[in-house]
């Protein structure tokens, strides 16, 4: 079942449900695919989907920072269940552990030695780890394991 499909399915058990907040974020994540795929001009691809969820999640990580720095706990915590709810939408994320020894792996094949080659490393970490990780994290943790 592709990523529209999972939506559309969804979108009607909230208004069954009526669950207000979980029928406005599937809403906003069907208008964001199809968004994407009217700029692109085809059906979006498994990776595509991923990216648009992960630009998704992003942006309510964003608020979320935002909403704390502004004193505005309501706001970040009605974000935070909106991320709730784009979660279900997401692979499994990777633990701490599986993207260090990804990233250990990246620095062995490209024979990376110190922080000039992070982008080398990155370049063969974010293709291994893209919609399954964090990006900031997983750029922190080659920066320090080049650091080493």
């Amino acid at each position: 079942m592709s990523l529209l499909e999972q939506v559309q399915a969804d979108m009607k058990e909230a208004m069954k449900a009526k669950d207000k907040q979980t029928l406005a974020v599937v809403r906003q994540i069907k208008s964001a695919v199809m968004n994407e795929q009217i700029n692109l001009g085809h059906d979006l691809t498994e990776e595509e989907e991923l990216a648009v969820l992960a630009r998704e999640v992003k942006q309510r990580k964003d608020s979320i920072a935002e909403f704390q720095a502004g004193n505005r706990n309501d706001l970040a915590e009605a974000t935070q269940g909106e991320l709730d709810v784009l979660a279900k939408y997401l692979p499994a994320q990777l633990s701490e552990d599986e993207i260090k020894q990804i990233v250990q792996k990246a620095i062995q094949k490209t024979g990376a030695t110190g922080p000039a080659d992070m982008g080398k490393v990155m370049g063969m970490v974010s293709g291994q780890t893209k919609g399954r990780a964090d990006g900031k994290f997983v750029a922190d943790q080659v920066k320090a394991a080049l650091a080493e």
